[in-house]
């Protein structure tokens, strides 16, 4: 099944549990791979199999210089990117925005979980904008969509996640790049497992399970989907 044969891949956090889903989704489907992560190491253990791909370590999705470099690394190799996947993100909870550390989560989420999307973006819009097509898929989360007293920080990021996918949708759908989210529950994960060991992982979301919706909406099928954030729940 070689759709994306002629595709050029961006996925930033590939290592991770969604990140590596994704990228052996993609890699399952013929794409050219360009994996990103804050570290090296991880992406020569994960993807040793994947002798084609671009493995670009050392790159931190917060910060400007670094994505360029990357996505410069990207374009000499093959020219174009045709989809970004950002799959970058994490969690912090445990704690109310009045707490004396509050600040520093909300900083912390915010760059990583929103922040990430904007650096990207602005790496890589504008050689979508100048072939004229172009992908953008993001990794938010159901918390957004409603504060708690708990991780309220980290609700914000993944809403302002959101606003940004749509705020960009907005801004490139008439160049002919899509832009939309995902937005899983929980994801069935060995971290997750863990902190959870009450709860049936058989109702959470499977990263290969959310890596199909995101090669769905990278694809030409989704052609008409523009700025959403499509639920992904399981049945939780």
């Amino acid at each position: 099944m070689d759709y994306f044969a002629d595709k050029v891949v961006m996925i930033t956090g590939a290592p991770g549990d969604v990140g590596s889903a994704v990228t052996r989704a993609f890699a399952d489907r013929g794409a050219k791979l360009a994996l990103i992560n804050l570290h090296h190491e991880p992406l020569k253990a994960k993807f040793a199999d994947l002798a084609d791909a671009l493995l670009l370590g050392d790159v931190d999705v917060t910060q400007p210089d670094p994505i360029a470099r990357a996505v410069q690394q990207v374009m000499d190799r093959w020219g174009r990117i045709d989809v970004l996947v950002n799959t970058v993100g994490t969690w912090r909870g445990g704690q109310s925005l009045y707490g004396e550390s509050a600040l520093d989560t909300w900083d912390f989420l915010m760059n990583i979980n929103a922040r990430s999307v904007v650096v990207t973006a602005q790496a890589v819009a504008p050689i979508m904008i100048a072939q004229g097509s172009g992908k953008i898929v993001s990794v938010g989360a159901r918390s957004g969509l409603q504060g708690s007293g708990g991780s309220g920080a980290y609700s914000a990021a993944k809403a302002a996640l959101q606003r940004a996918t749509e705020s960009l949708s907005e801004s490139l759908k008439n160049q002919g790049i899509n832009v939309n989210a995902v937005l899983p529950s929980t994801i069935d994960t060995e971290p997750n497992r863990q902190s959870m060991p009450k709860a049936d992982p058989a109702k959470w979301v499977a990263p290969d399970a959310l890596a199909d919706v995101i090669v769905f909406l990278a694809s030409d099928a989704a052609r008409a989907i523009h700025g959403a954030s499509i639920p992904v729940y399981g049945r939780v």
